[in-house]
């Protein structure tokens, strides 16, 4: 919701765009259908428009599939940018020309959007010490962390580590409180891994601030 509630406020105060509406649920008679992030106006040419949000994190494993967004995995494999894209494709999108769709919208006057569009904000990890000139600038821009196996992990008595909840994936480094020595967090870390889950984690020391995945797989 962290990310819902920061574009939103965005849209709101946003010199080119007006937001129309948020969240809009779409129901038939028996099922909710789908939902629409968001309809909003350009302030400028009066185009409506469709936006769709996704915020995600993302790992690359060049053996995970054949095309490049086949490539960038969630943290413990049970998705991709693929999966992310072809679901607004195939489920997303089409939702916005349903009847029932169509009715909502006439219901609460709001023009049917002539243009949908993607928002997507991807946090994008690599295998620790892989060079990342290769990939396309708009991928290095997304970069933030590197992500290793358990067994490289190495203890640095000078550093401080911190654990963070997947809630806590979008805050600020900054507002984390609980931060532990290498032996604590190497046993909070083994809990994860024993449940198939790889957990995100923060190094500080006096000289800089890591952010890296640890993968059970």
């Amino acid at each position: 919701m962290q990310a819902e509630a920061c574009f939103e406020a965005y849209l709101k105060q946003s010199k080119n765009m007006e937001l129309l509406v948020a969240n809009l649920q779409i129901h038939s008679a028996k099922e909710t259908l789908g939902e629409l992030d968001y309809i909003a106006r350009n302030r400028k040419t009066e185009e409506i428009v469709h936006i769709e949000l996704a915020c995600k994190f993302y790992l690359y494993d060049e053996t995970a599939g054949n095309v490049a967004e086949q490539k960038w995995i969630g943290p413990n494999r049970k998705d991709s940018l693929y999966d992310k894209l072809e679901k607004i494709k195939l489920k997303q999108f089409p939702l916005l020309y349903y009847p029932e769709t169509v009715q909502k919208l006439a219901a609460i006057e709001i023009p049917i959007p002539t243009s949908q569009k993607v928002c997507l904000k991807a946090f994008l990890f690599l295998p620790k010490n892989m060079n990342m000139e290769s990939f396309p600038a708009h991928i290095k821009e997304c970069v933030v962390g590197h992500y290793l196996k358990p067994t490289a992990l190495e203890n640095d008595e000078a550093a401080q580590y911190a654990i963070p909840t997947k809630k806590q994936w979008l805050l600020p480094i900054e507002t984390i409180t609980d931060w532990y020595s290498f032996p604590k967090i190497k046993q909070l870390i083994d809990e994860q891994l024993k449940m198939n889950k790889s957990p995100l984690i923060y190094k500080k020391t006096p000289q800089k601030l890591e952010r890296f995945f640890i993968v059970w797989w």
